[in-house]
């Protein structure tokens, strides 16, 4: 039996096609008029095939349209994304300049078939007993800005906080995701983990809902607050396009939902305090320093450039106690990162491109560059005496085995280091790898001071904080060693003072003054079409790493500049506040 034609129903789907971002209208048959919806994964055809897809809109066929040409949907695959989180998605597309919808559904959708929210398990949510303090009481003002000290523990941050419906918490580590909600189900609190438990968190049958990054993407019908953790680690940022950021994906989201969002960290960004404004709060000064570790800055002002090693005397005073677990962080790996001729003191340079070698595991030494690979000679005098001015993790792990006297683990990140491994280095993925030491020391530290990006001070105190929780409190013994030739960088003297704001007003004074996040908005246009399309893009466009930088105002115009030209056929990434430059 045919239906009216004012009782036709169709459907605007998105296909879950690579490279395909255009919508199509299909028929809703009969058999599927209970089940199809906004958000709803269907398969349908498409150019003689089925292919997935998520149904972006559900309602009377368009007058201009003939129903009689339209193609009937397939299949309905299961449930997809709330009409809430397909909308906070169209806003993102244009906010990262993606062009595309599809990549942020794939994400906000569970990764198994999901036919039934059915479910019997009741939400338990325990009220608390005392007056809220801590994050209890900020999300209970509304939200804001949560400091913390780098050895808190993360579950300990929810005793006391009740919502009245569901709590989404996003963290940065889908490890530490998943040891929070462990030890939140042993505290007595329904969780719901993601990518796994996607269905229970859609029915709203878990009282709190914790994932990594997409998790800001969960369906989640009763949001009462959401809350995000570590919000200063890159780990919250895609790599890939839209380069979108949880934490400011979890503020527009908030505000949408008319709900609290909380944002805690160590040290918070810029960004966070700006959004924030006064809603922010922090540990007392005693309780702040008593959870940073012991930090002891090396000072090597007075060390001589050409003949200093890296290995200094504190370092090898440390490193010979067999007593002492240390990790020593340095961010060149291979041998060396820049040579030098120890006969006439001239850098190695690549004699094709004019550019810095280095050398790896290998004899030869290459050109980072252009590629080009020769014999390690200087070119100046024909000598093969070649000195490391910056020397490698490899290089660096022979050299501390021989003045230690000790076994030395080189973390490489495709070989963690082993768990019984007393004296270790690699890079900065090191301790991601090691659980607890008791001396971590930075070989290099004035490499992140100087590091020639905007969030150079950010990351360097982010590296701190790490290092910080790997050693722990000073109460245990934690110890931080720092060498470098910048002992009152303002980086330093905030973690020696165990307040991380005295870094925060420098940073964004500086910051406000250049016009740069979030005082401005800024995107890296790469690729092979990036000349093509920043040409057409007027006044804010500069040279920048590997491409092009754009800059504006607000992040709403440059938005709208990006949007308003044309892609050209050539490959195109757009980077909107790329984490790196």
């Amino acid at each position: 039996m045919t239906r009216p034609a004012d009782e036709v129903l169709t459907a605007t789907v998105l296909p879950d096609v690579t490279g395909l971002d255009k919508r199509f209208d299909y028929l809703v048959p009969d058999a599927l008029t209970g089940s199809v919806a906004v958000g709803s994964m269907v398969r349908v055809p498409l150019h003689g095939r089925r292919v997935g897809g998520w149904v972006l809109r559900v309602g009377p066929p368009d007058p201009a349209m003939s129903p009689e040409r339209l193609l009937p949907i397939a299949a309905w695959s299961g449930h997809g994304p709330s009409p809430e989180v397909i909308e906070l998605a169209e806003w993102a597309a244009h906010r990262w300049a993606a062009g595309r919808l599809r990549p942020l559904l794939a994400t906000a959708s569970p990764h198994v078939r999901v036919r039934s929210l059915a479910t019997s398990r009741p939400v338990s949510r325990p009220r608390p007993t005392a007056e809220p303090v801590g994050l209890a009481r900020l999300v209970a003002d509304g939200g804001g800005v949560l400091r913390v000290t780098p050895t808190t523990e993360p579950a300990e941050l929810f005793d006391g906080l009740a919502v009245h419906g569901q709590l989404l918490v996003v963290h940065p580590s889908v490890d530490g995701a998943r040891a929070l909600a462990d030890r939140l189900r042993r505290a007595g609190r329904s969780v719901a983990l993601l990518p796994g438990d996607w269905a229970a968190a859609a029915a709203g049958a878990a009282e709190v809902v914790v994932g990594g990054r997409s998790a800001v993407w969960a369906t989640v019908p009763g949001l009462a607050a959401i809350v995000v953790l570590d919000e200063h680690d890159e780990a919250l940022q895609e790599e890939r396009t839209p380069t979108w950021h949880a934490r400011d994906v979890a503020v527009e989201r908030a505000r949408r939902a008319g709900v609290p969002c909380a944002l805690v960290s160590p040290a918070p960004s810029v960004t966070a305090l700006h959004w924030s404004g006064r809603r922010w709060m922090r540990p007392s000064p005693a309780d702040e320093r008593a959870g940073w570790p012991t930090i002891d800055i090396i000072d090597r002002r007075d060390d001589e450039p050409w003949r200093r090693s890296l290995l200094s005397g504190d370092l090898l005073q440390v490193s010979r106690r067999r007593d002492l677990r240390v990790v020593c962080v340095h961010n060149v790996p291979g041998r060396a990162r820049l040579l030098a001729c120890r006969g006439c003191r001239s850098l190695l340079r690549c004699e094709q491109c004019g550019g810095a070698v280095s050398q790896g595991a290998e004899s030869s030494i290459t050109c980072r560059r252009c590629g080009l690979a020769r014999p390690p000679v200087c070119q100046q005098c024909g000598s093969s005496a070649l000195a490391a001015v910056r020397p490698g993790v490899s290089r660096l792990r022979d050299e501390l085995e021989a003045a230690s006297g000790r076994p030395v683990v080189a973390g490489a990140a495709d070989s963690p280091p082993a768990g019984s491994a007393d004296l270790l280095i690699g890079t900065e993925a090191v301790l991601h790898r090691v659980r607890d030491a008791d001396v971590v020391a930075f070989l290099d530290f004035d490499a992140e001071l100087l590091a020639p990006r905007y969030r150079a001070a950010e990351q360097a105190m982010a590296l701190l904080v790490r290092a910080a929780r790997v050693v722990g409190p000073r109460s245990r013994g934690g110890r931080i060693l720092v060498q470098t030739t910048m002992p009152d960088h303002e980086v330093l003297a905030s973690a020696t003072a165990a307040d991380p704001g005295l870094l925060a007003k420098v940073d964004a004074a500086g910051r406000r003054v250049l016009a740069l996040p979030p005082f401005g908005a800024l995107a890296l246009v790469s690729g092979p079409g990036a000349e093509t399309f920043c040409a057409q893009l007027g006044d804010g466009v500069a040279p920048g790493p590997d491409g092009f930088l754009v800059r504006a105002s607000t992040w709403d115009e440059l938005a709208a500049r990006l949007a308003a030209v044309p892609r050209p056929a050539e490959r195109l990434r757009i980077d909107v506040d790329p984490p790196r430059c």
